[in-house]
């Protein structure tokens, strides 16, 4: 009989990270040591994950709130009404953001999608919506008029009413706080001309459309915190996306120059171990949850930088297609080998191939990471560091 086990994925502890420390260093000791003690064999195209968290605790990338505000108030102006639009509903991910971005500015416009902000988190339900007979494609609504409608709801998980958290945070800093609900973003402009455009994976064209419409300032989360502030951390690339909260004044950012980190590893496990092992940096995986709604998926990106070894899409028969269709007559060993040479002499390109269909069209990074944060979880576990075997394996691995 052939191997019975198929993809297997191990969270592994690693030391808690501080900045300066050796973060190459770090995760290659901590896998080699799990894979003693359990007495795990390694092989080619194993793959080695580390969450981005302690990639940029290691690299010390952090600001201040502070250091967010001189950004906002350098870059809009002084005494400047700022339109903060499309933000997620999330203490750990924006609020401390929107303090310091309302600590830059006299006034802040914040317009919030609905019913539910980008990854899912609902201010209001669906049916909602629907029964109060609201457009929410057209309909631009204020404060008043939301509590009218919908009154003071609270999310499924947190608990928060972010209407009421958002608007109290931005007062608390000193500035002027107006909401509005729209989910077109050239509905700010009726407001001000200067915006803050704080979506993740539609920035650009939120952007776009603003600066085609008479925006004067528009920029992104992306554009703050893109270079240092007194000395502070930065991202060039995503700025202040992907960045949590660290203490009451910090955050977080997501981490720079990762591509060297993983090209270490790789290095170092092949030393050690003879095989050649992919390695990759993950943040938030991608997967919906069925009851909050949350599609996770905060971060700029899946995985910000992984081994050659990781580039492209699965390419996969779809094996129930197979026994139903192709070998419908066929069954037991007869049928496992008929299956075994049909993976075997598959094309390199299935795409738009009917034994593919139904097989996942992803890209592998964006498979394996949030497989990867579904392993290591972001609670207590320990395990921010993921050591995946078998991933690559099909039916037909001995």
């Amino acid at each position: 009989m052939g191997r019975m086990v198929g993809t297997v994925s191990r969270g592994v502890r690693a030391p808690i990270i501080r900045q300066g420390d050796d973060i190459v260093d770090i995760v290659t000791n901590s896998v080699l040591d799990a894979a003693r003690e359990e007495n795990i064999a390694f092989h080619d195209r194993d793959v080695v994950a580390m969450t981005e968290a302690i990639v940029a605790r290691a690299q010390g990338n952090y600001c201040s709130v502070d250091d967010i505000a001189s950004d906002v108030k350098a870059k809009f102006g002084d005494d400047a009404t700022v339109g903060v639009i499309f933000p997620i509903l999330s203490r750990n991910r924006f609020a401390i953001c929107l303090r310091g971005i309302a600590k830059g500015v006299k006034k802040v416009v914040l317009m919030l999608s609905y019913p539910s902000d980008e990854v899912g988190n609902h201010l209001i339900s669906l049916d909602m919506v629907d029964e109060k007979g609201v457009n929410p494609y057209t309909d631009v609504l204020d404060l008043q008029t939301y509590r009218n409608l919908f009154g003071y709801v609270k999310h499924t998980f947190t608990g928060m009413d972010y209407v009421a958290y958002y608007k109290e945070l931005v007062e608390n800093c000193g500035a002027e706080c107006e909401i509005i609900f729209a989910n077109n973003p050239k509905a700010i402009l009726s407001y001000t001309k200067k915006v803050l455009a704080c979506d993740i994976h539609t920035r650009a064209r939120t952007k776009r459309i603003l600066k085609n419409n008479g925006g004067e300032i528009v920029l992104g989360l992306d554009e703050i915190m893109n270079a240092p502030v007194n000395g502070s951390g930065c991202n060039e690339a995503y700025g202040l996306l992907g960045s949590n909260k660290a203490t009451e004044d910090t955050v977080k950012l997501f981490p720079r120059n990762c591509q060297v980190v993983v090209d270490a590893i790789q290095a170092k496990l092949k030393e050690a171990t003879g095989k050649t092992i992919e390695v990759m940096v993950y943040g938030d995986g991608a997967f919906k949850d069925p009851v909050g709604k949350i599609w996770e998926l905060a971060d700029p990106v899946v995985a910000p930088a992984y081994t050659s070894g990781l580039e492209g899409t699965p390419n996969e028969l779809k094996l129930k297609y197979l026994a139903d269709n192709d070998f419908a007559d066929l069954s037991g060993e007869a049928l496992k080998e008929a299956i075994k040479n049909k993976i075997t002499e598959k094309d390199d390109n299935l795409v738009g191939k009917m034994a593919s269909e139904g097989t996942t069209p992803r890209r592998l990074t964006d498979l394996i990471g949030s497989l990867c944060d579904l392993t290591s979880g972001s609670g207590d576990k320990g395990t921010p560091i993921v050591f995946i075997q078998g991933y690559f394996d099909n039916y037909t691995a001995e």
